[in-house]
């Protein structure tokens, strides 16, 4: 329920009073919030989807994501112009609206029609299957360069998480490049999870060099990072290889097929990982399909 409060507090109050009357049981499983203007708002859980009666004014929309933000705009400009922004606890909030040009770019997302807010869980465990068959052997762990790939909502920032818990607990020297603050969630320079007492976090800071900072400065065993996919990612990823460090990291797809065609395919025929590793959400979110040799 913890999570829940964090964004209750932060939501119109005319919103937040539909929500607060929910059965528990579906406040502790809530994994997405739906506003859409002029529609109910709409949960879904791993349980499935439900409807609040509450048709979404386009006011609301606007003091959501007031609220949300601390009407900072200038802290959460860069984001915004992605059409998200990540809010302390590692709450994701996508948002929708009429997108402003500038120079060939989207600079800024004004009109608000829709947003989707995201909710940050802490599954302590939830790795501990596939941290014990891919990285403990003869009684020692053995970090390995590994890439989960996962459709969208399939928990892969859940587990990556999970298993950087479980790398920092068995003394491993971990580093998170936290480019979006999902995987720790920093705030007020703690992070929101817990993920162990061998655990640097670098964040808010491009992957590219932000590996690159991690490698020189804190000397980590293994590094996490979340989502890659992009060209400037194949060469960070060789930087961690080139200095001996492990990666552990994702990206958005449905097979191995789909890390092939992706901008980084190219490091999977360089045998660049050891395993991969392919989520679905047949049986709920973090479910493993398979793991592979890479």
């Amino acid at each position: 329920m913890e999570h829940f409060r964090q964004i209750l507090n932060r939501l119109p109050p005319s919103i937040g009073r539909e929500l607060e009357g929910l059965p528990a049981s579906v406040l502790c499983n809530l994994e997405e919030i739906r506003l859409r203007c002029g529609q109910q708002i709409r949960l879904e859980t791993g349980r499935g989807t439900q409807r609040v009666p509450h048709l979404v004014t386009v006011e609301e929309l606007q003091e959501t994501l007031n609220r949300l933000i601390r009407f900072s705009y200038y802290a959460y400009e860069n984001d915004l112009a992605k059409g998200f922004v990540t809010i302390e606890g590692g709450h994701r909030v996508g948002v929708c609206g009429k997108g402003v040009q500038k120079n060939g770019e989207i600079a800024l997302i004004k009109e608000i029609s829709s947003m989707n807010i995201r909710f940050a869980k802490e599954i302590k465990g939830c790795s501990d299957h596939l941290f014990h068959r891919l990285y403990e052997q003869g009684g020692k762990v053995q970090p390995a360069n590994t890439l989960i790939i996962s459709p969208p909502g399939c928990g892969k920032t859940t587990l990556l998480r999970d298993l950087a818990r479980n790398f920092s607990q068995n003394r491993i020297k971990v580093g998170i490049c936290d480019e979006r603050s999902e995987l720790a969630g920093m705030y007020q320079s703690l992070p929101s999870f817990d993920l162990g007492s061998c655990c640097d976090v670098l964040d808010r800071c491009e992957k590219t060099a932000g590996i690159r900072m991690l490698i020189r400065s804190m000397s980590p065993q293994v590094i996490f990072t979340d989502e890659i996919g992009r060209e400037q990612d194949a060469a960070a990823i060789e930087d961690c290889l080139n200095a001996g460090v492990c990666l552990i990291t994702s990206m958005h797809g449905n097979s191995r097929e789909d890390a092939t065609a992706s901008k980084i395919g190219r490091l999977l025929a360089e045998k660049a990982f050891r395993y991969l590793v392919v989520l679905t959400n047949t049986d709920g979110p973090g479910t493993v399909k398979e793991v592979q040799n890479a």
